[in-house]
C-alpha cells in the first residue's frame, strides 16, 4: 500500500468537492470534515502553501511530479489530498483525525490473543511524517487538549488514549454536540482517568465477589451447568459502576435483560440474591409450587431487589426472566421500561434504565438485535436510550468468531443508529469501569443507545461439562494458564503502589474468608424489598381456576359512558379538515352511535377502549398500519387534509382517567410483539394489543408466542394480558393472507394458559376486550380477527348489547326450530355468515348453526348444554381451513368422548390456501353445500 494513503479509500475528487463546499459555506459539510479543513486553512495561513521540507517527487525518482499514483489512493499534485505537499501542521491534524477514526483497530482490547492487522493506517509514514519530526512542536496538540506540543508527545498521548485497553468507535456520529462531548470525554478524561483509592477498593471487592462466587459453585457443584462468568468477571464491576453512576444522574429503576452466561453471578453480586437462595436451587431444596406451573431452570428465572448505592440512594433492580432463545428477552425489557416511563415516571425516561447484556455471537447473529436497535428512536418504542453490554468471549458455543460474522466487530449494528461503541479489554478492570461511567453519562445526557464491547474469554466450555479443547485447542491452552481479572488487578494495584501491600493483603484475606464463609454456608440476610406500585397491583391479582371459565363476568357499561365516548369519536377540533372519505365515515359513525344505535366492528372496538379509559385504565395498541387499520376500518387517528396534522380521537376523550397510546409500528413482528408483552408485564391495569397486518405474518414472532406468551405463566409465574389481533378468514386472497394458523395456538393451549377466540359479533368483541381487565387474573388472548366482516351489513350489534351482558363463549341458533333440526353444525368465525347466507337463500330449516366464539378454554359445558335441545340430530364440525389446520384436531381431542362428530373442511394441504380465486370459490361453495346438505 502506498505510504501516503491515509484518508485513503476516500474518493479524491469527492474530497476536493467537499473542500470547495467548505470554502463556500463551512457549515454545510460534516463537522469532522469542517474541523479538518479549518486546520488546513490555519496551516496554509500560518506556514504557506507548500511544505518545503517535503520531497518534490516520489522517492523512487521514476515518475514525474504530475504523475497519477498507481493505486488511485492519492490525489494529483496540488490538490488538498496531496500528502507530500501538505504543510506538516495539517499532516499532524490528519494524524489526529485518523487516530479518532481508526485507532480502535489497533487498540489492545484482546486479553488472550494478538489482534489481527486490520490496516489501521495510523503510522507517521502514512502522513508524510517521520522520526525527524518527533521533536518539532505542533499547535495541533491543542486539538487533543495538551496544548502546543512536540509530535512525540502528541503521538504518545494518542497512543494512550486510542491504542490502549479501550478502543473507541464514534466518528461516524452525525450529531455535532454528541461528537464534541465524546471527544472531550475520551481525550481529556481517558487520559487523566485515575480512580480514587476507595473506588479502586470497590472495584477489587466486586472482582473478589465475582471470583468467590464462581469458585464456590465450581468447588461445590463440580460438573453442574451454571454458565460461568469466569474470564468475564469484570462484568460485575461494570454493572456496579453503570448502576451507581446512572443512579447519581437520576435513574430510579434498572431492568437488565441477559442470557444465561454469568446470570447467577449477576443475581448474587449485582441483584443481591443470597447464596442460600441460589444454593437451594442447585441442591433442589427450594420447594417449587408446581400447582402454578412447571417452573424453569435456575439460570432463566427473573429477580427483583432494592439496592442502596455507595451514595446512599435506593434503586429498584429487575432481572427479566428469559428463555434459552438468545436475545429474545431484549424487546421484553424495552417494553417493560417503556410502560414504567409512561405510567410511573410521567414520561421521564431518565428515571428508568434498560441494560441489555449480549453475547458476541448472539449480538451479531440474531436478527432480533437489529429489530430492537431500529426501535431506539421511534416515538412508540423509545426508552430514552439503552446501555448494551457485550460479554465478548470470542466463541459462540464452539464457533470461532470468523464463522460467526462477516463484520470486524460483533457490535457493528450500533452504527445503524449512530450509537457509539466502546471496545474494552476485560482484563483491565479500571478501563471497564471507565467505559461503564462513560456509557451511563452518555445515556443520561443524550437519551441514546450506547454499546460497550468487553473483550474477554470463557474459561470453561459453553457449560461446565463441555470440553472446549475439542474445537479451540490453541486458544484454551492459553486460557488455562491465564490469570483471572482479579489476580491481574491485585498485581497492578500493588505494583503501582495505588494501594499498599498491607491493604492488598487485608483484602485478599477478606476474599479468602468470604469464600470460606460461602462454602460453610454462613447465612446472609436477604436485602429488604419494597414492592413497587405495579408489583403491588400484580400481587392483588389471583391465579385463575377452572370455574372462572364457566361463565364470563359482567362487562356492560352505562348509556352515559357510551355517549361520552361516542361524542369524542365523532368530533374533530375547529378548523380541522379531514379528507372527504373520512368526513363520510365520521357521518356514518355519528349515525351509528346516535341514530341507528347499531354498531359495526370498529365502532364497538373503539367503544371498548374509550370506556376503559373512562375507568382509568391504560390502552395501548400497536401494529403495522393500526391507526387506520389494514382494512381501512378503524380510523382511530385521522389527518388534516391540508397540514397532515394527526388527530387522535380517544386521546381527546373528556373525563378520561387513563392513557391511550396507538402507534403504527415498524415493519417487525418478533420485536414488536415482544415489546408489547413486556409493556403488559409491567402494568396489570393496561389493555395492550398487538395487531398483525394479516394473521399469517404472526409466525414471524413465533419465538415470542412459544417462549413467552403461551408458557410465561407456567415457567416463571408471570401473568400477562396481552391481546393479539390476527386477521383471519378464507376470502380468496391466497396462501399468505388467509390463515393466522389457529391450530398452532390451540396446540399450545393447556392448563387455562391463554384464550383463543374467533368472534363473530361486534358486541361480543367489545365484551371480550373489557373482560381482559375485568377478570381478577390476567391471560393472553389470541383473536382470529375479521377482515370482510368489518363491513358486512349483518355484522352489527344494537347498543343494548353493550349496556348489559357479558362475553358469550358460544352463540346458539335462534333462527330455526329445535324440533325440525336433523343436523347441528358447530363452527367458529367468518364461515358462520357464509353458512347463514346460504341457509337463508336455500330456505334450509333442518340445520342449526352453533358458533364457538371461544375455543380455549373450550366451553365444553356450554356446548353440551346447548346441544341438549337437538336430541337426535347428527353433529358435524365445519371449518373453512384445511382438515390438517384450523380447529378440528383440537376439537376432536377435547370432545371425541362426548360427541361423535364428522368433519367438513378443505382437504388436507401443505399450503394454507389456494392462490387461484376461482378454485377458492369452488372450494368454499363445496363446504357450504355439504354442511347444509344442499344438492347442486
Amino acid at each position: 500500500m502506498d505510504k501516503f494513503s491515509y484518508i485513503s479509500n476516500a474518493h479524491v475528487a469527492y474530497i476536493d468537492e467537499l473542500y470547495d463546499d467548505y470554502k463556500n459555506d463551512p457549515e454545510s459539510i460534516d463537522p469532522s470534515w469542517k474541523t479538518f479543513f479549518d486546520g488546513f486553512d490555519f496551516a496554509i495561513t500560518k506556514f504557506g502553501d507548500v511544505d518545503e521540507s517535503s520531497p518534490s517527487k516520489p522517492s523512487n525518482g521514476n515518475s514525474s511530479p504530475q504523475s497519477e499514483p498507481a493505486n488511485g489512493a492519492l490525489a494529483t499534485r496540488g490538490t488538498i489530498m496531496d500528502m507530500e505537499q501538505l504543510p506538516k501542521e495539517i499532516k499532524v491534524r490528519a494524524l489526529i483525525h485518523a487516530y479518532r477514526s481508526r485507532a480502535h483497530l489497533r487498540s489492545k482490547t484482546n486479553p488472550v490473543r494478538e489482534r489481527r492487522d486490520r490496516k489501521a493506517l495510523i503510522d507517521l509514514e502514512d502522513f508524510g511524517l517521520d522520526q525527524n519530526d518527533l521533536n518539532t512542536e505542533f499547535q495541533a496538540g491543542k486539538e487533543i487538549g495538551i496544548g502546543t506540543a512536540k509530535l512525540s508527545k502528541i503521538v504518545e498521548s494518542l497512543k494512550i488514549i486510542y491504542e490502549g485497553s479501550i478502543g473507541f468507535e464514534y466518528l461516524y456520529i452525525r450529531e455535532p454536540e454528541m461528537l464534541d462531548w465524546l471527544k472531550t470525554k475520551i481525550e481529556k478524561e481517558a487520559l487523566a482517568f485515575n480512580p480514587a483509592v476507595e473506588e479502586k477498593k470497590r472495584i477489587l471487592s466486586k472482582l473478589n465477589q465475582a471470583v468467590v462466587f464462581e469458585n464456590f459453585l465450581h468447588t461445590k457443584y463440580i460438573g453442574q451447568k451454571r454458565f460461568s462468568l469466569e474470564g468475564g468477571e469484570s462484568t460485575i464491576p461494570f454493572l456496579d459502576a453503570v448502576i451507581n453512576t446512572s443512579v447519581s444522574l437520576g435513574v430510579e429503576e434498572v431492568m437488565i435483560g441477559m442470557a444465561h452466561r454469568g446470570r447467577l453471578n449477576v443475581l448474587a453480586n449485582v441483584m443481591g440474591k443470597t447464596y442460600e437462595q441460589i444454593f437451594s436451587e442447585f441442591e433442589g431444596t427450594a420447594k417449587p409450587d408446581l400447582t402454578m406451573g412447571d417452573g424453569d431452570v435456575k439460570y432463566h428465572m427473573g429477580y427483583s431487589s432494592d439496592i442502596i448505592t455507595p451514595e446512599g440512594k435506593k434503586v429498584n433492580m429487575k432481572l427479566a426472566p428469559n428463555p434459552s432463545h438468545l436475545e429474545a428477552v431484549n424487546p421484553v425489557v424495552e417494553g417493560f421500561i417503556r410502560a414504567k416511563i409512561d405510567s410511573q415516571h410521567k414520561g421521564d425516561s431518565k428515571k428508568a434504565l434498560p441494560i441489555l447484556i449480549h453475547g458476541d455471537a448472539a449480538v451479531a447473529g440474531q436478527g432480533i438485535v437489529y429489530e430492537v436497535t431500529q426501535m431506539a428512536g421511534l416515538k412508540g418504542y423509545n426508552t430514552g436510550g439503552t446501555i448494551h453490554f457485550v460479554i465478548n468471549n470470542q466463541v459462540g458455543f464452539t464457533t470461532d468468531f470468523d464463522d460467526a460474522r462477516s463484520s470486524i466487530y460483533c457490535t457493528d449494528v450500533a452504527k445503524m443508529i449512530d450509537a457509539p461503541v466502546i471496545h474494552v479489554n476485560g482484563d483491565n478492570a479500571e478501563s471497564v469501569v471507565f467505559a461503564a461511567r462513560l456509557a451511563a453519562e452518555f445515556r443520561q445526557k443524550f437519551d441514546k443507545d450506547i454499546f460497550v464491547d468487553m473483550v474477554c474469554y470463557r474459561r470453561h466450555g459453553h457449560n461446565e461439562s463441555d470440553e472446549p479443547k475439542f474445537t479451540q485447542p490453541e486458544l484454551y491452552n492459553i486460557i488455562s494458564k491465564h490469570p483471572n481479572p482479579r489476580e491481574i488487578y491485585v498485581k497492578k494495584l500493588t505494583e503501582r503502589g495505588d494501594i499498599d501491600a498491607e491493604i492488598a493483603q487485608q483484602m485478599d484475606k477478606e476474599f479468602r474468608q468470604l469464600l470460606q464463609d460461602r462454602l460453610n454456608m454462613v447465612k446472609e440476610k436477604p436485602l429488604p424489598y419494597q414492592f413497587t406500585k405495579f408489583e403491588q397491583a400484580w400481587l392483588e391479582m389471583r391465579r385463575s381456576n377452572p370455574e372462572d371459565f364457566d361463565q364470563s363476568p359482567e362487562t356492560g357499561v352505562s348509556e352515559e359512558m357510551i355517549n361520552k365516548v361516542a361524542e369524542a369519536l365523532t368530533s374533530v377540533p375547529k378548523g380541522f379538515k379531514p379528507i372527504k372519505q373520512i368526513e363520510v365515515q365520521l357521518k356514518q359513525r355519528k349515525d351509528m352511535y346516535f341514530n341507528s344505535r347499531s354498531l359495526n366492528w370498529a365502532a364497538a372496538e373503539l367503544l371498548a377502549y374509550g370506556t376503559l379509559l373512562l375507568e382509568g385504565k391504560t390502552v395501548r395498541l400497536t401494529g403495522q398500519d393500526c391507526q387506520r387499520g389494514t382494512f381501512s376500518h378503524r380510523h382511530a387517528v385521522v389527518h388534516d387534509a391540508n397540514s397532515n396534522k394527526p388527530y387522535n380521537f380517544l386521546k381527546e376523550l373528556k373525563e378520561s382517567k387513563g392513557q391511550f397510546h396507538i402507534y403504527n409500528s415498524l415493519l417487525s413482528e418478533y420485536a414488536v410483539l415482544g415489546f408489547e408483552y413486556g409493556y403488559n408485564m409491567a402494568n396489570p391495569h393496561s389493555l395492550v394489543i398487538w395487531e398483525a397486518q394479516f394473521g399469517d405474518f404472526a409466525n414471524g414472532a413465533q419465538t415470542m408466542i412459544d417462549q413467552f406468551i403461551s408458557s410465561g405463566e407456567s415457567k416463571w409465574g408471570k401473568m400477562n394480558g396481552l391481546v393479539m389481533l390476527l386477521p383471519h378468514g378464507y376470502e380468496g386472497q391466497g396462501p399468505e393472507h388467509s390463515n393466522a394458523r389457529p391450530e398452532r395456538f390451540l396446540q399450545l393451549s393447556a392448563e387455562y394458559n391463554m384464550v383463543v377466540a374467533n368472534i363473530t359479533e361486534p358486541s361480543n368483541f367489545f365484551h371480550m376486550m373489557r373482560r381482559q381487565l375485568a377478570w381478577e387474573f390476567r391471560k393472553p388472548c389470541i383473536v382470529m380477527s375479521p377482515k370482510s366482516l368489518l363491513r358486512h351489513p349483518k355484522v352489527v350489534s344494537p347498543v343494548e348489547e353493550f349496556t348489559n351482558g357479558r362475553f358469550r363463549e358460544i352463540i346458539g341458533d335462534t333462527n330455526v326450530k329445535a324440533k325440525d333440526v336433523k343436523r347441528v353444525v358447530l363452527c367458529s368465525g367468518k364461515i358462520y355468515y357464509d353458512l347463514e347466507e346460504a341457509r337463508e337463500k336455500e330456505k334450509v330449516t333442518d340445520v342449526a348453526i352453533i358458533r364457538i366464539e371461544q375455543l380455549h378454554p373450550l366451553p365444553k359445558k356450554q356446548i353440551l348444554e346447548e346441544l341438549k335441545a337437538y336430541k337426535n340430530a347428527e353433529i358435524v364440525w365445519v371449518q373453512e381451513e384445511p382438515e390438517n389446520m384450523g380447529y378440528w384436531n383440537f376439537i376432536l381431542r377435547l370432545l371425541y368422548k362426548d360427541l361423535p362428530m364428522e368433519l367438513i373442511a378443505r382437504k388436507t394441504s401443505a399450503s394454507p390456501a389456494t392462490g387461484y380465486h376461482k378454485v377458492h370459490v369452488q372450494e368454499q361453495a363445496a363446504i357450504i353445500e355439504k354442511a347444509l346438505k344442499i344438492s347442486k
